[in-house]
């Protein structure tokens, strides 16, 4: 099968959504735990063009436009928020630690939320066009929340995983770690083409680094387990 612009459309705009959403989550908790350097940084906004970034954005649309077999998904980063350690009432660590998982946790339950809002609605609504894609961008929406927040457990930089595990390194182990940032996005953008691409030249199997596909595959079982419905059906309709 082909690529469903349709579907790649959805993933888009959710995933626009999702980051948003989830950057605004890691704003918010750092004012809460008294750190305002983000929000005076206008990070603290339900803007999208606060939180874009544009590698991470492009990430998304390459793999939102994957063909039908290749399970399109919709994986990528916002512009990273930047709070002030020194500033948090908890403590520059534990802070650090609270606003990673602030994010991560904001999108899964989002997703959750909404997955649990589909076993509500009546199947009946997938009988005509309109209300079966109506049926496949909610089900799109959950997902791509729960792929970004399974996503985001990666300690790689800028995903919050980094940040979490950085916040639980004693300080000689943070300071070294932290020289792996820069390089992060590329390291992602390595494990996501260019190891499939290498063990495919290679003749091995290329879905053993599949990762973005066991990301989507997770994010739907699991939808599907909370709703009842075989959601790969409604996904890729």
């Amino acid at each position: 099968m082909g690529i469903n612009v349709v579907l790649a459309l959805m993933i888009i705009v959710s995933f626009l959504i999702a980051i948003v959403l989830h950057e605004f989550s890691h704003a918010l908790m750092a004012r809460l735990l008294g750190d305002t350097t983000p929000a005076s940084e206008g990070r603290q906004s339900l803007s999208l063009r606060a939180h874009l970034d544009p590698l991470g954005t492009l990430l998304c649309i390459i793999l939102a436009f994957q063909p039908i077999l290749a399970l399109p998904v919709g994986l990528g980063w916002g512009q990273p928020i930047k709070p002030d350690p020194w500033k948090m009432k908890v403590g520059p660590n534990i802070g650090v630690f609270i606003v990673a998982w602030a994010g991560l946790l904001s999108s899964l339950l989002i997703g959750l939320v909404v997955a649990v809002l589909v076993r509500f609605l009546p199947l009946q609504l997938a009988e005509n066009e309109f209300g079966l894609r109506l049926f496949q961008l909610i089900m799109v929406f959950a997902s791509v929340n729960i792929s970004l927040a399974i996503f985001n457990l990666i300690p790689l930089y800028p995903l919050d995983g980094y940040h979490i595990l950085y916040a639980l390194l004693p300080s000689r182990q943070a300071v070294q770690f932290a020289k792996s940032a820069p390089y992060g996005p590329m390291i992602i953008l390595a494990i996501f083409f260019l190891l499939p691409f290498i063990s495919q030249i290679a003749g091995g199997n290329s879905y053993l680094f599949d990762i973005p596909r066991y990301i989507m595959l997770g994010a739907l079982n699991l939808i599907s387990l909370i709703t009842g419905y075989d959601i790969s059906l409604f996904y890729m309709h």
